[in-house]
């Protein structure tokens, strides 16, 4: 089993690129099953997500080719589609192979999703949605067994909450269905923007991405093409964090910084100075760190669940007393012992988490239990005097291209084993 060993009390200082987003490019590689052609998917981030997200789509009868950051998908033939629970188990969000294989074959059988265990993220309102549709869905032995009778039809859907995955479902299962679907109520998110925008270049009709209201006009067929994934913003948070615990230096390459516009007022307050030029985003940390009053996570355009980890990291360090509520998910807080262990003051109970300020953190060993709680540890061990080694990272490499070798560049001395 691999491990990160983190040597703390290294200044971050200089440049780093920023990846593909994780967020982004599993639905759209999901997405490449709708076409009837090649899909040429670039900046694509390094992830064990991906990687699963591909032997899916091999599973189902796509040629997928990964050259460095480039994925390659031939999906002219589709032979399978049913998802094994073995595949389906490798990530949470493979349940977006259940739109994506329901509107090109009209049937899909698949196992309930794994991954990182964040609490329920009931998939009722998926089901609800594609009810509406046209999908007959029975559900037994902890399988899905989906079909359509005649064809997928267009609806009108409205969710009850602004659930990502679900408004991604729609889409998918929606572009080469029947006649008009329309989503109220629909989640907001840049990925959402960014899949939409890839399944347009392959000819589809999705306008309103990006707000509460997205339309689809159903079309007979897609096409393969070119597309480049968006900038991943949560690992820009992530690199955020690591210069203000650091008292560093950093400016971020191929960045959207208006995908983040929640997140800097956040660094703003904690006294970091930013300043964004073209795909630029530059932070100078050398203040002293200081709290957040109330972070609040929210859908978007409010505050990311998955930045909540790394900044409470860096807040351990801040000067005065920070306070999270989480609104998203349960069980967000599980990083939260794992930073105790290395001298944090933080009490958690409930949705809401009160970070008192320290003015040291040491190193010790600790256990990543989730993705962005694994990051969190990362960041603390940044600043951390000694050693800290982080062990069961396979959840961190499912959201960071080698991270290690992305912060060493910058200054961090952080080797995997």
């Amino acid at each position: 089993m691999q491990s990160l060993v983190v040597e703390g009390g290294k200044r971050i200082s200089g440049e780093i690129k920023l990846q593909g987003a994780k967020n982004s490019a599993l639905p759209i590689l999901a997405a490449s099953i709708l076409s009837r052609g090649e899909t040429v998917l670039k900046n694509c981030p390094k992830l064990t997500d991906v990687y699963a997200a591909c032997r899916i789509l091999s599973h189902l009868g796509c040629n997928c080719l990964i050259e460095g950051n480039n994925i390659k998908v031939k999906s002219s033939v589709i032979n399978k589609t049913e998802v094994p629970e073995n595949l389906m188990h490798k990530m949470r969000s493979s349940i977006i192979f259940l739109g994506a294989v329901l509107g090109r074959t009209g049937e899909c059988k698949l196992s309930f999703p794994g991954g990182c265990e964040l609490g329920p993220r009931p998939i009722d309102i998926h089901l609800s949605a594609l009810r509406k549709m046209g999908v007959t869905i029975k559900e037994e032995y902890g399988e899905l067994n989906c079909t359509v009778e005649k064809e997928l039809h267009g609806a009108k859907i409205i969710l009850p909450f602004p659930s990502v995955g679900a408004t991604e479902n729609v889409i998918l299962a929606s572009v080469l269905a029947k006649g008009e679907t329309e989503i109220k109520n629909a989640a907001r998110e840049p990925e959402i923007v960014d899949l939409s925008n890839y399944l347009n270049c392959c000819g589809a009709k999705i306008v309103g991405a990006g707000s509460g209201t997205i339309s689809i006009t159903g079309v007979p067929y897609l096409s393969g093409c070119e597309y480049a994934v968006m900038p991943d913003r949560i690992v820009a948070a992530t690199y955020l964090s690591a210069a203000a615990i650091t008292a560093g230096e950093l400016n971020i390459t191929d960045i959207k910084t208006g995908d983040i516009e929640s997140i800097l007022p956040v660094f703003e307050e904690m006294g970091c100075y930013l300043y964004s030029y073209a795909d630029n985003l530059y932070v100078n940390a050398k203040k002293i760190l200081k709290p957040v009053k109330k972070l609040i996570t929210m859908p978007y355009p409010g505050f990311p669940t998955d930045a909540q980890h790394m900044i409470m990291a860096a807040l351990c360090k801040a000067k005065g007393t920070s306070m999270f509520v989480e609104n998203i998910f349960e069980n967000r807080y599980k990083h939260v012992d794992e930073l105790v262990k290395m001298g944090a003051d933080i009490k958690a109970e409930g949705k809401v988490a009160v970070v008192e300020g320290v003015d040291r953190l040491f190193g010790t060993t600790v256990n990543a239990t989730d993705l962005r709680g694994g990051a969190a540890l990362v960041i603390a061990g940044l600043a951390a005097e000694g050693i800290t080694t982080i062990s069961n990272i396979s959840h961190i490499d499912r959201g960071y291209d080698e991270i290690e070798k992305a912060l060493s560049s910058v200054g961090a001395n952080v080797v995997r084993i």
